[in-house]
């Protein structure tokens, strides 16, 4: 007689106890090359074989300071991979699908980034591909054309989304023109860039002195680093790649009111300076802001989603900078309580430093941090993304094996203090995307420049 998941669960003492975790248990034997080649090309490469396959991150330093540099970018990126003058689009999709292989451009205000992964046998196969289009791709002008008018539909849409809105308003009220916060060009600059343009930009800025690649998989590293120098030779030059400015602390303050007429819904984006990976204090701000708005059972989401009804999604979360980092929190309510997300959120903040985690909660958001790292790192995809990530910093293997004694051993003690520092809620500053006529209740709180 087959027994219900209710009843397996349960005894007749009362619901079956749940068994202790275990030990979470750090990658700590990986063999990795971590190395600058003759072009200045740093390659960090990663032996694990759990797969047949390898995948492979590369990172280019790719700021600009033209205004038009955003919308040519984002034409470069997407006809990078459409042809070299050696092979036309067809050859390139055809040679990267008999390896089982794909490859992707995508580039923002720090950098142009082209990911992918192919069976292990392959490998060279990808890596002559990828140098020939680093070195030629030709960017030809029926390729620049077409794409160019995809980007135009594609901007268009989502400029106007509300999250795009409300993103754009946010940065920049943080960093006003900075070239950080061109993180969508506009379609009507996108709409007059010419493919020779775009080649005179892929002349000037696709370098690989500055540059990072990540290969992480089934491979010989002795082996791989030589396909790697080798396929990379050609692609060399004197200048470096250029990296974004050092952007200006964010200050707290008020939040400012962007109208948007006839929206049901506010969008409300919340943001203060905080510190790199690199900072010592790191870990215990990690864990602080996990109890704040980090994971699902965080206190901002028991307040203003379960306990409250004022959201579906709030969340908050470190975004790394090109100089440092802030604290981001974002959440999306309707208008009619926008006033009072706005009142528990501050709540929260100000909570999370007076009445810091207890004991019960950092053990928990400690468990989080660490199997989710654990988790993120255990596959080949997910190491070549981190890696990819803390490359930059000048960051490696290293640091990541390591983090997980580094969240361990935070105390208590240091994550209150990190809360205090943190979280204060003068520190924050910010804005909200919403219908202002329906929002009058705001001039009540006060902290919030309406129009």
């Amino acid at each position: 007689m087959s027994r219900t998941a209710e009843e397996i669960g349960r005894t007749e003492l009362g619901p079956r106890p749940l068994p202790p975790l275990g030990e979470q248990r750090v990658a700590s034997d990986l063999s990795t090359v971590d190395t600058v080649l003759s072009n200045g090309l740093r390659v960090i490469a990663v032996h694990q074989p759990a797969v047949p396959m390898v995948e492979l991150r590369l990172k280019i330093p790719f700021a600009g300071t033209d205004p038009m540099h955003a919308a040519r970018a984002e034409v470069l990126a997407a006809t990078l991979l459409t042809g070299t003058d050696r092979r036309d689009r067809i050859a390139v999709d055809t040679e990267l699908a008999l390896v089982g292989s794909d490859l992707d451009a995508t580039v923002d205000p720090e950098r142009l980034s082209i990911s992918g992964n192919a069976l292990a046998s392959g490998f060279d196969t990808v890596l002559d591909v990828l140098a020939d289009a680093l070195t030629g791709a030709a960017h030809r002008a029926e390729e620049v054309n077409r794409e160019r008018d995809r980007l135009v539909e594609r901007i268009t849409v989502a400029r106007s989304q509300p999250g795009t809105i409300a993103r754009e308003a946010l940065q920049r009220h943080r960093y006003g023109d900075h070239p950080f916060t061109r993180e969508m060009p506009q379609a009507s600059d996108v709409a007059t860039v010419t493919a020779d343009e775009v080649r005179a930009l892929h002349r000037a800025s696709v370098l690989p002195r500055g540059s990072v690649l990540v290969v992480v998989g089934d491979i010989d590293l002795d082996r791989a680093l030589a396909q790697i120098e080798s396929a990379m030779a050609g692609w060399s030059a004197e200048a470096s790649a250029v990296e974004l400015p050092a952007l200006p602390e964010v200050v707290g303050g008020d939040l400012l009111l962007v109208p948007r007429p006839g929206a049901v819904q506010s969008q409300l984006r919340m943001s203060a300076q905080a510190i790199p990976r690199t900072d010592p204090r790191y870990p215990a701000l990690q864990l602080a802001n996990l109890a704040f708005g980090g994971f699902f059972s965080s206190r901002l989401v028991e307040n203003i989603r379960e306990a409250k009804g004022y959201t579906y999604h709030a969340r908050s979360s470190l975004e790394f900078t090109p100089s440092g980092a802030t604290l981001l929190l974002d959440t999306d309510t309707a208008s009619a309580v926008t006033a009072g997300a706005l009142l528990e959120i501050r709540y929260e903040l100000g909570r999370l430093g007076l009445a810091p985690p207890n004991e019960s909660e950092v053990d928990t958001v400690r468990q989080y941090a660490i199997g989710s790292l654990l988790i993120a790192t255990s596959s080949q995809t997910g190491l070549a993304s981190q890696l990819a990530a803390l490359a930059p910093l000048g960051l490696g293997v290293d640091w990541l094996t390591e983090h997980p004694a580094r969240l361990a051993a935070v105390t208590t003690e240091e994550i209150a203090e990190a809360a205090l520092e943190f979280f204060a809620p003068a520190r924050f500053t910010g804005v909200i995307v919403g219908d202002a006529d329906q929002l009058s209740a705001l001039r009540g709180l006060g902290g919030v420049l309406m129009p």
